[in-house]
Formats: structure tokens, C-alpha cells, sequence
């Protein structure tokens, strides 16, 4: 089963994303805070991660640049969301994706399918 990484501190988007993905045959991983996600990443492996842009303890992007520079995760794809367009700072950062809040959960499973396939 493919792994996917939640990094996001809404309860409820989380619940449904891992609801949806679950349904989808994914196997949902869930980091509430960016503090969270190297010692995640490095227990469970995920295939592909999705990351919020504002989370209680560090902005997404940092996050992604971490995840970027160590050396066991830099070539995982990585989505960025937001309900603001900073898409340019999640491509700088080094996201693969980025998604404009509100956006359409069912068009992940073919999203994260095609940058795992990459």
C-alpha cells in the first residue's frame, strides 16, 4: 500500500483526507506539527507527503526545505496547500505540487499516483 504523510494541524481536514485516502487504498501517516515530521518520516517511510502551509509551530515551507536537505527523504514528492497562492515559496521550497484551498480531495489519489510514478 502507498504511504501518505498529512502534515497539517486541522483536525477536521485531516479526518476527512485520511477518510478519502483510506477509502482509496492508501495507508494515511499524520503529523500534526512540522517538529513531527523527520522523526515520521523516519519511523514509516511514507511514498508521498502533503503539507499545510501554516501549521502551529512552523510555516510548511520550512518544513519542506528540512525534508529537502536530509539526505534519506529528498526525493520523496511532496504537496503543498494553502488558501493563499504561495505557490512560488512551495516550489522554491521544493514542493512538486502546489494546491489552492479549497481543492477537490478526490483528485489526490491520481495526483500523488502520478508523482510517486515519476
Amino acid at each position: 500500500m502507498t504511504k501518505v504523510l498529512i502534515v497539517d494541524d486541522d483536525a477536521v481536514t485531516v479526518s476527512l483526507l485520511e477518510t478519502l485516502l483510506e477509502l482509496d487504498g492508501f495507508t494515511v501517516l499524520i503529523a500534526r506539527r512540522g517538529a513531527d515530521v523527520i522523526p515520521k518520516m523516519t519511523e514509516d517511510r511514507p511514498d508521498v507527503m502533503m503539507i499545510d502551509y501554516h501549521l502551529t509551530d512552523i510555516e510548511g515551507v520550512e518544513v519542506i526545505k528540512e525534508v529537502r536537505e536530509h539526505a534519506d527523504f529528498k526525493d520523496i514528492p511532496i504537496v503543498m496547500a494553502s488558501g493563499m497562492d504561495v505557490s512560488y515559496e512551495a516550489e522554491k521550497a521544493g514542493a512538486n505540487e502546489f494546491l489552492i484551498k479549497p481543492f477537490e480531495p478526490s483528485e489526490l489519489p491520481d495526483l500523488f499516483n502520478r508523482l510517486i510514478s515519476e
